[in-house]
């Protein structure tokens, strides 16, 4: 009797060419997108291996929407500095990956969590990104019970095992504005951030803190407020009562860095000049005010998101442990005085 041979599967014809399972996706079904030579050699393993797609993974494929959704008021459009950038970064990167972006909304301030499952059964979306990720969050059980796929923009900090998630590296961002701050002649570095419990904003103060340290300076005054403007200049008053002119202030958002430059711009200073800020998130509002800021990388947070989901769809394997991107810093003119601001 023949022996029959085991079916040769997609992971093994990437592991061979040495691409991604979403490489070999494209070349099958959308060779326009994939270099030529590497359309090539992903083409030479697959004939060499004898890899044929099952009929019953072609089937499935047919029956999908081909769409991802996300949930716009799971997002904080009204306090999250980087909610419409990173939609519009999905809906770009959305294409190269063989989908489509649905959002969806509800009036109610909490996630719409009964919905979720009624549009995967309708097959208006075949999987979600969550996003505004936060402790108590009830989405990635809710999404996990029932087997629909899902990955988030933020940690998942009430499953340590959950790997499907990306995020800016927080605690990062706050030590390269420290590095450059140091770097153009600040001493004296203070923080404005949120009220503690945020698993974001605390690690955005811990980068700030051990910045400090590792540059062997004693830590500027540190106030915390809302996320709001009126609050933060209010808050950043008393900041720079105690700070003094030639220090500068780190902030956790861009939100919170513009109500520093109206405390300031309040009392005659000059900002670069005689108080240097930075915000985070490297928002519109921020480069339109002269704001030297944190810029999260969505574009690559968006893309790596995407292939997560074409991986789940396609029955792949959870990766070792979620994925931190390192952010970048523009600066503007409140920490440069020759640019204008």
């Amino acid at each position: 009797m023949a022996v029959r041979r085991a079916r040769v599967t997609i992971n093994q014809v990437a592991e061979r060419a040495g691409v991604s399972r979403q490489t070999v996706s494209n070349t099958l079904n959308y060779p326009a997108r994939v270099h030529p030579a590497t359309l090539t050699k992903v083409r030479e393993v697959i004939d060499s291996l004898g890899y044929r797609p099952s009929a019953s993974a072609r089937q499935l494929k047919r029956q999908r929407a081909g769409a991802v959704g996300v949930e716009l008021n799971a997002l904080g459009l009204n306090r999250n500095d980087v909610a419409h950038p990173f939609v519009v970064a999905l809906t770009a990167a959305s294409p190269a990956h063989g989908c489509h972006l649905v959002p969806f909304a509800s009036h109610e301030p909490n996630p719409m969590v009964d919905g979720y499952e009624g549009m995967v059964r309708s097959h208006l979306v075949d999987a979600f990104v969550i996003a505004d990720t936060h402790r108590d969050d009830p989405r990635p059980a809710l999404l996990g019970a029932r087997s629909i796929p899902w990955v988030a923009f933020g940690r998942v900090y009430d499953d340590p095992t959950a790997t499907n998630w990306a995020d800016v590296d927080g605690r990062a961002g706050t030590t390269i504005a420290v590095d450059h701050l140091v770097e153009r002649g600040y001493r004296r570095i203070g923080y404005l951030g949120w009220p503690g419990g945020s698993p974001v904003g605390d690690d955005r103060h811990a980068g700030w803190r051990e910045a400090n340290g590792a540059h062997r300076l004693d830590c500027g005054p540190d106030a915390v407020c809302e996320q709001d403007v009126t609050a933060a200049t209010h808050a950043a008053d008393g900041l720079l009562d105690e700070l003094g002119e030639g220090g500068a202030v780190v902030c956790a958002s861009d939100a919170l860095a513009l109500g520093v430059l109206h405390a300031a711009l309040g009392r005659g200073w000059r900002a670069g000049h005689d108080v240097g800020i930075v915000g985070f998130d490297g928002s519109p509002m921020a480069e339109m005010s002269g704001l030297t800021t944190i810029v999260q990388p969505l574009d690559h947070i968006a893309n790596h998101l995407l292939a997560l989901v074409h991986d789940l769809l396609a029955g792949g394997r959870p990766l070792a442990s979620g994925e931190l991107f390192e952010p970048s810093i523009h600066v503007g003119a409140s920490t440069d005085p020759t640019k204008k601001g």
